[in-house]
């Protein structure tokens, strides 16, 4: 799958296999402007001026949880996954970059930046590169994390199996529900 934000108030997802539309992705109240999967695809995010963030089940098509600060109130960039998917980066107006732990729902912590455009974690972790409207890069330290057993199994089995499958194994159903991040 592909997703793209055209500045609508959806994100839509693409087939890489036949190059059709999937699904549109609708909730936000205003234009998305930034997506990402996460590291094993089993998640999607999606950031928009309306200040939230969502995360979906990009198999399913359900919105999984949104992310709103009560002093997020400011226009988002951009957003990103970090490399073993407990994090979330975001770059908003507000003139802050924000690290949210998704476990907990909420930013556990902040770095003071200008003209905020863009954000992407380093593929080994430990480090964000921020880029401004006014052609700077910024690098900052990011919570390091060593991920748990439980969430490693998780990854690597949702590396190769979409939702549905999940849902069709002979397992109890709060397994189930954390496979497919309805809990983690």
């Amino acid at each position: 799958m592909l997703c793209s934000a055209a500045g609508e108030k959806s994100a839509l997802l693409w087939s890489m296999r036949s190059y059709t539309l999937i699904r549109r992705l609708e909730g936000h109240q205003s234009s998305v402007v930034s997506c990402d999967f996460s590291p094993d695809s089993a998640l999607l995010v999606t950031a928009s001026y309306d200040a939230c963030v969502i995360m979906w089940d990009p198999y399913t098509g359900e919105q999984l949880r949104t992310l709103r600060s009560e002093v997020h109130t400011s226009s988002l960039r951009s957003v990103c996954f970090s490399p073993e998917g407990l994090y979330l980066a975001t770059v908003a107006d507000d003139r802050l970059l924000r690290i949210w732990a998704l476990e907990l729902r909420s930013p556990v912590a902040f770095a003071p930046m200008t003209n905020g455009l863009c954000c992407m974690y380093f593929p080994h972790g430990g480090f964000i590169a921020t880029g401004t409207r006014d052609g700077h890069v910024q690098f900052w330290t990011a919570p390091r994390v060593l991920s748990s057993l439980k969430h490693l199994c998780r990854k690597a089995l949702r590396t190769f199996l979409t939702t549905y499958q999940v849902l069709a194994l002979p397992i109890p159903r709060k397994l189930k529900e954390f496979l497919t991040y309805r809990t983690f």
